[in-house]
């Protein structure tokens, strides 16, 4: 109950902070030059991908030279986590480039959550830019703990910037959304998600905004709520654009009807500074927008430039410790950009999970494929890549779960199967088979020491698991929640896979890790 009374105050402290910002209108001239069009430069799921940022306030510098337009920055979330910088810092560093960048609104992520909500409520301020979502509460409350809009005037036109957040991240980043007993503490209601976007562009509109723009942490596809930014725009009105985030999706422009039968874009960027969006609304208040690829930007800011080099120099000092060398590339993802971690065996797994299982003494090992959100390099290997695999501030566990356990927990964990999902569980210590058309799991074997061989597994065995804690709370992995924990985690994740390059493996990664290792088989039957 105690952080209950902490978070709120913080949040009163936060949105009293954002309120006093409100007005935007003092120092803006009474004569607008109406030929200039209006330029919002928009960024999803960074991820802490830092030097996007200094090309993203670069363009932003060079289309405000030119004077032809009012232009603007914005976020649709996910700009706290996902890689070194984020991690190290749990977030702060990233806090320190947005600062820098200078937005005029962002809004949440769900990853955003991932330090726990009274550390991200700490971080907001200090970004120094409004942020909007119309749909986090404090459990039981009525009134959210953020504004759902801000309204900015770029000349003679206000732009009302409305937040949303995808309600998946209850279920994903639920132990941000509970305390120690696991009473509720925040929500983000599902059902009434497209009603507070409405109401809040309501409310925008009364009070003088001229274009509606969400920023939305919705996505577009795979939702386990089935509320999506699509659906979004087709049970509302009065919305001009959505830019979107949460599914790493590139879209240029899809327009899509809204409830009045209206063509309204929507567009998401991908992932990582990958592309930089831009709308713009011409003087005629037409809409348009497309993706620019950052690699394509040639201009640069030199003060968010200078920024992002003193934290590298921050980063190596705390990550260069050399662990291991590695002869070949262990990828996260496809040479088409595509999670395999999330959808497959992956070597990846394989040599993170032996980790979980040899370092912690365990039968088996698992880890989400979603907690590995980067791959390591062929070459000398230091801390700093282990971070950037594990960035999440995540221990591990070690836990009973009978067989029947087991089994329940890998037909939910890949039920999605082929399709790429977050829950799809990378394995040590045992060996299964995935029936894609029938949303089946067979052939569950587990290593034995003993004899050194797999057997079959037996339902009312107890075995011992070493897992990241997300296991308590994340999404399928409740499945594991109420299993008895006979080692509580000590160490972060990273660190564990850290000591065993270093000490188990006497910095030299094999050989057998250059390919999976035959531990997952799929087949569609």
């Amino acid at each position: 109950m105690r952080e209950k009374s902490v978070c709120r105050l913080l949040v009163v402290a936060l949105v009293t902070c954002l309120a006093s910002c409100s007005v935007d209108d003092d120092n803006e001239p009474s004569i607008f030059d109406n030929k200039k069009s209006i330029v919002i430069l928009y960024e999803n799921d960074v991820h802490c991908n830092i030097d996007g940022y200094t090309k993203f306030a670069g363009l932003r510098d060079a289309i405000a030279r030119t004077d032809t337009s009012y232009v603007g920055m914005v976020s649709s979330g996910d700009y706290l986590q996902g890689a070194l910088a984020g991690a190290i810092s749990r977030g702060q560093y990233i806090v320190d480039i947005m600062r820098n960048v200078g937005y005029d609104a962002i809004t949440l992520g769900n990853h955003e959550f991932d330090y726990l909500t009274p550390h991200m409520l700490e971080l907001l301020p200090k970004i120094g830019a409004p942020v909007v979502c119309t749909n986090l509460f404090e459990y039981g409350s009525s009134t959210p703990m953020f504004p759902g809009y801000f309204i900015k005037r770029y000349g003679g036109k206000k732009i009302a910037f409305v937040g949303t957040l995808t309600p998946e991240t209850k279920q994903s980043e639920s132990y941000a959304f509970f305390d120690s007993d696991k009473n509720q503490i925040y929500d983000v209601p599902e059902a009434e998600t497209y009603i507070l976007v409405q109401k809040a562009a309501n409310e925008a509109r009364k009070e003088g905004a001229d274009y509606v723009v969400v920023l939305s942490h919705l996505g577009e596809t795979n939702s386990m709520t089935g509320i999506d930014s699509h659906k979004l725009v087709e049970a509302t009105n009065g919305i001009d654009a959505v830019l979107d985030g949460h599914t790493h999706a590139v879209i240029p422009c899809d327009w899509v009807a809204n409830k009045d039968g209206k063509k309204i874009p929507i567009t998401q960027t991908g992932t990582q500074f990958a592309n930089v969006g831009k709308l713009w609304i011409s003087p005629d208040g037409t809409f348009h927008t497309m993706l620019v690829p950052t690699a394509d930007i040639p201009y640069t800011s030199q003060r968010v430039t200078a920024t992002t080099d003193s934290i590298k120099v921050l980063l190596d000092n705390a990550t260069n410790k050399q662990l291991a060398t590695l002869d070949f590339d262990l990828p996260a993802k496809d040479a088409d950009g595509a999670w395999i971690t999330r959808r497959e065996e992956a070597a990846l797994g394989n040599l993170v999970t032996d980790a979980f299982r040899i370092q912690l003494d365990s039968d088996i090992g698992i880890v989400n494929g979603g907690g590995v959100r980067n791959g390591i390099n062929a070459g000398i290997v230091n801390y700093g890549d282990v971070v950037s695999v594990l960035p999440n501030d995540n221990s591990a566990d070690v836990i009973e779960a009978t067989g029947t356990e087991i089994l329940n927990m890998l037909s939910k964990c890949t039920e999605n199967c082929p399709e790429p999902d977050g829950s799809f569980p990378q394995v040590s210590g045992m060996k299964f088979t995935i029936h894609t058309l029938t949303h089946t799991v067979t052939d569950v074997e587990v290593y034995d020491k003993e004899s050194n061989s797999y057997k079959p597994i037996e339902a009312e065995r107890t075995y011992t698991i070493a897992i990241n804690d997300y296991y308590q709370s994340g999404g399928y992995y409740d499945t594991l929640a109420n299993c008895t924990v006979i080692k509580k985690g000590q160490l972060l994740i990273r660190d564990i896979l850290a000591e065993y390059l270093e000490q188990t493996l006497n910095g030299i990664i094999p050989d057998s890790y250059r390919t999976p290792q035959g531990r997952i088989t799929i087949v569609a039957d």
